[in-house]
């Protein structure tokens, strides 16, 4: 806690001096704070604070509401941070002025949401509100399409079908034909299966038999017909549920995730990569929806910062509420695309106090096709609420008018200012819940995929993510350091980078410029890197430095689920060289000092 607090101290006598103001009473402040309340005080309590900041922006005035526990001064200030706040809003007023310090906006987003994601478990009570939250958002998902109303269950299949008619019969093609080409993901499976046994622990259900035979699927082809014998056909009562589990994600809550069973999530990454791969093609939709590519929602949200043309909208628990009945209509008109959906998705989940529990909800994040579905449902809804405003059919033409302006990545959406509340009344009549607080579109404050931006200027911060390392064996928390290092220097906080460097050099000795493609463990300049050597037989640059190094663990594999695994392999790149006797994700890292290239 001692380290957070230097590292807080150091960033906020930086930004003082950015801003011509002084930062003395803040640090005092703080530091009162954290002996009192411990380290939920900076993870927690300050950025409540950084989010009342934001939405004061987007309102154009503070309020007393938006910073619970906070003393204010007698204007229309909170005490703490005031120096700052002073060159954003009016002193006596509150209100937002008319240029307020970009840099001053920053500093205050920088010191109070800098620790808002660092990664340390939650207290048994909030895990435990996590699950409890989990299965009562099952029972909202059920109620919510039992008040739904007929009229808008069929608006929503016609918008659907006007959206995604091409890609959806392009997939329902492929699925005939038997296209699907299932993997393996690189995640973890219900049956705690390392990396190469999911090839060979044969398991199929039922529902995925009747729509991909498991002699297409689990075997190389029809001369492996003896090993189907082994494969273990599940009737659908007897299927393995999803594995409900928490992840790290912030001090305040954890993140609730499901893991799927194998033949579930090889079947899921399947359909995952022709619908990709039908994505594609469609010149309109491939610029709406966002699946691996984050920049286009970042530079909308920066046009939307700019001319306040665009909005951008944040759901709370996006995935959790997408209801199994939103994607059977989504998908409604297409009976081998419907049959392949859901014999792919899991229909049972073993939640956590409250055991094996029906599913309403389509799937949880960690199933492959979640992200994908639940960016259709979204964009259906969107174009409904869009139609309303306009008070014009869906049709492909209108659609492709809105390229530019309408785009969704995961629950990260960005529409038109004018059709925000038309969209809003939607997404809450399916049983969607806005996040208000994270989303925007009065102001001139825009956030979107992990970019802030005001009035187009750019006030994304860094966040600290782990504890500070107390030795060199403490590799995650020595390459966070590390990577907090070279983000602060790209911010431009020099001071504070320069009081980092001294406590990263008593970690490890050996700390060079390099390039930010370079395995060493270094620092990023501007002004290149640097040179300590010469390879005398490459002839190259060298620098010595710590280098990140992890094996994965012992894993053998032979017979027909070696065979399967090079047949289904993606791209054009080889196979690591010993893939059948080593496979999966290290179980360990650590660090090797040797002579490595800065580049």
């Amino acid at each position: 806690m001692k380290s957070q607090m230097l590292l807080w101290e150091n960033v906020a006598k930086e930004l003082a001096t950015w801003c011509n103001t002084s930062a003395t009473m803040d640090i005092k402040y703080v530091q009162g704070r954290l002996y009192n309340e411990g380290v939920s005080f900076l993870t927690i309590t300050l950025p409540q604070f950084g989010k009342g900041l934001q939405q004061a922006l987007d309102q154009g005035a503070v309020d007393r509401s938006l910073f619970p526990g906070f003393s204010w001064k007698r204007g229309g200030l909170p005490t703490f941070l005031s120096g700052f706040l002073g060159l954003v809003f009016n002193h006596d007023t509150g209100v937002l002025l008319e240029d307020p310090s970009i840099d001053a906006i920053f500093a205050v987003r920088q010191l109070t949401l800098m620790f808002s994601k660092i990664l340390l478990p939650c207290t048994p009570e909030r895990e435990f509100k996590a699950f409890e939250e989990y299965y009562e958002c099952e029972q909202d998902v059920r109620e919510s399409w039992k008040s739904l109303e007929p009229s808008l269950r069929e608006e929503f299949r016609l918008t659907a079908s006007t959206l995604f008619g091409p890609i959806f019969l392009s997939l329902d093609r492929k699925i005939r034909n038997g296209e699907i080409v299932p993997r393996h993901g690189p995640g973890a499976v219900a049956e705690k299966y390392s990396s190469n046994e999911k090839y060979c622990r044969a398991a199929w259900t039922r529902r995925l038999e009747d729509v991909a035979p498991s002699g297409d699927y689990v075997v190389p082809n029809s001369r492996f017909w003896r090993d189907l014998e082994e494969v273990d056909i599940l009737e659908p009562e007897a299927e393995l549920p999803v594995r409900v589990v928490s992840v790290p994600k912030s001090l305040k809550t954890p993140r609730i995730i499901g893991i799927e069973p194998t033949a579930m999530q090889y079947a899921q990454q399947g359909l995952l990569s022709a619908f990709l791969g039908s994505l594609k093609k469609d010149i309109v939709l491939s610029q709406m929806i966002g699946i691996d590519d984050q920049e286009p929602n970042q530079l909308m949200a920066r046009q939307g910062s700019r001319d306040g043309t665009l909005a951008t909208l944040d759901l709370s628990e996006a995935s959790d509420r997408v209801s199994n009945q939103h994607v059977r209509l989504l998908v409604g008109f297409h009976k081998s695309l419907r049959e392949f959906v859901d014999a792919t998705r899991s229909r049972k989940a073993d939640i956590p106090g409250h055991g094996i529990t029906s599913l309403a909800k389509y799937a949880s994040m960690g199933s492959a096709t979640c992200f994908p579905m639940e960016a259709c449902v979204f964009l259906t809804l969107i174009f409904m609420g869009i139609s309303r405003e306009l008070n014009t059919p869906v049709t492909r033409k209108m659609i492709k008018s809105f390229t530019g302006r309408v785009r969704v990545y995961g629950d990260d959406i960005i529409i038109p200012v004018d059709c925000v509340d038309s969209v809003i009344s939607v997404l809450e009549s399916f049983g969607f819940v806005v996040n208000r607080s994270k989303s925007f579109w009065t102001g001139r404050f825009r956030e979107s995929c992990g970019k802030e931006y005001y009035a187009q200027c750019d006030v994304s911060i860094a966040k600290v993510r782990r504890l500070f390392p107390k030795d060199r064996t403490d590799v995650a928390e020595t390459i966070s350091i590390v990577s907090l290092r070279n983000q602060l220097y790209k911010l431009g906080l020099w001071q504070t980078v320069k009081w980092l460097d001294t406590e990263i050099t008593k970690k490890i000795k050996f700390f060079p410029v390099v390039a930010e493609s370079s395995p060493v463990l270094g620092r990023h300049s501007f002004l290149g890197y640097e040179t300590q050597r010469m390879c005398p037989l490459l002839h190259r640059p060298l620098v010595k430095g710590y280098v990140v190094k992890g094996n994965p663990p012992v894993d053998e594999l032979d017979g027909y689920g070696a065979l399967v695994k090079y047949l289904i392999k993606r791209g054009p790149d080889p196979l690591d060289v010993g893939h059948l006797e080593r496979s999966g994700r290290p179980q360990a890292v650590y660090t090797k000092l040797r002579w490595s290239v800065p580049f």
